[in-house]
């Protein structure tokens, strides 16, 4: 079921009530020069819109406007102006003037049309000013909800597809150090240590939320590169930084599954591996590209994996459009050019 949920202080209610009652005492009071006549009116009067506005908003638009019952709704508002208005025009007549309406230019009985409409237009008047201030208040705080919410799931999204990266990784890993140990390598302990050192970085020091800094997802990325190696008897990695980097931040574990990819591929039947890994600041923009050989058979279509997709989707989330990912093929090579803005801690 639809409803309105409010959450304005009550203070607010207060100060909104007495605040519009003083402009509208002091209005009609210069009006007419008649402060005592104008203070007795608008008590009656806002003893009536007070009520009025609130049977409103919290009783006819839940329970017709919300349902889209308009008509129902219509009809049940003509209802409240009438009792409104036999409540205003018994109330005055008894305790203000026997003349029910002594702001116009001449005497009225009870229920003439014009008098009918003044009061009708003036309780409208003043439902659509509360109305209109109390709606907005509530839209603005569902936006703001609404968008915490939104940013909450994308956070959530975040760290499934951060997730994802973790534990394919390292299950690799683990089957190259069972690998490893088959074979009775002294290779076993170092690969352990570095082993150890990634999942500390990933552990302790890359929070779902913030990003990190260049320099640590370098060595992160570093380890990694290292770890590989073991695995290929021949291989060549260069890693290019053609800026500044001290002070630049990036999303943790962003390159990790393109550089590992790079691997997976491009060892495939290849007797010696390259790898190019650069990065650099131009334009306000971070720019890194990492470019490896392949053999042609089996296909590079099938090349894409869970690393390129997955980055993807994490660019999305983290910078709307505002990136740049593209994937080429050129001889015996294979690149992937990523472009994101320039996030600086200073």
């Amino acid at each position: 079921m639809k409803k309105i949920n409010f959450h304005i202080k009550l203070q607010n209610h207060i100060w909104f009530w007495l605040i519009y009652f003083m402009l509208n005492f002091l209005r009609w009071g210069a009006y007419f020069n008649d402060y005592k006549y104008s203070f007795k009116s608008n008590l009656i009067e806002f003893a009536l819109h007070i009520p009025l506005v609130y049977f409103n908003l919290l009783i006819l638009i839940p329970m017709f406007v919300l349902k889209s019952k308009y008509i129902q709704y219509t009809f049940s508002l003509i209802a409240s102006l009438g009792v409104v208005y036999l409540l205003k025009t018994g109330l005055t007549y008894y305790i203000i003037s026997k003349n029910i309406w002594p702001e116009a230019n001449r005497d009225y009985s009870p229920f003439e049309i014009n008098h009918i409409v003044a009061v009708c237009i003036g309780e409208l008047y003043v439902l659509a000013i509360a109305s209109s201030i109390y709606l907005m208040l509530t839209w603005l705080r569902e936006r703001d909800r609404n968008k915490a919410i939104m940013e909450n799931q994308n956070k959530i999204k975040l760290k499934y597809l951060k997730n994802q990266i973790q534990p394919h990784f390292f299950f690799n890993t683990l089957n190259n150090l069972y690998a490893l140990s088959l074979e009775a390598s002294d290779k076993v302990p170092d690969v352990i240590i570095k082993l150890s050192n990634l999942m500390e970085y990933v552990l302790y020091d890359v929070d779902n939320d913030k990003f990190v800094p260049l320099i640590k997802e370098i060595d992160y990325i570093q380890n990694y590169i290292e770890i590989e190696k073991l695995r290929f008897q021949d291989v060549e990695v260069r890693i290019n930084l053609e800026s500044d980097i001290d002070n630049i931040n990036v999303p943790p574990l962003l390159f990790i599954s393109l550089i590992e990819n790079a691997f997976k591929h491009g060892g495939i039947n290849n007797e010696k591996l390259k790898i190019k890994i650069n990065f650099r600041v131009r334009n306000s923009q971070l720019e890194f590209e990492i470019i490896n050989n392949f053999v042609i058979s089996p296909p590079i279509t099938n090349k894409k994996g869970i690393g390129l997709s997955n980055t993807k989707k994490r660019l999305k989330l983290i910078f709307k459009n505002n990136f740049i990912i593209q994937q080429k093929i050129k001889f015996n090579f294979y690149s992937i050019k990523m472009q994101i803005p320039l996030y600086n801690e200073d």
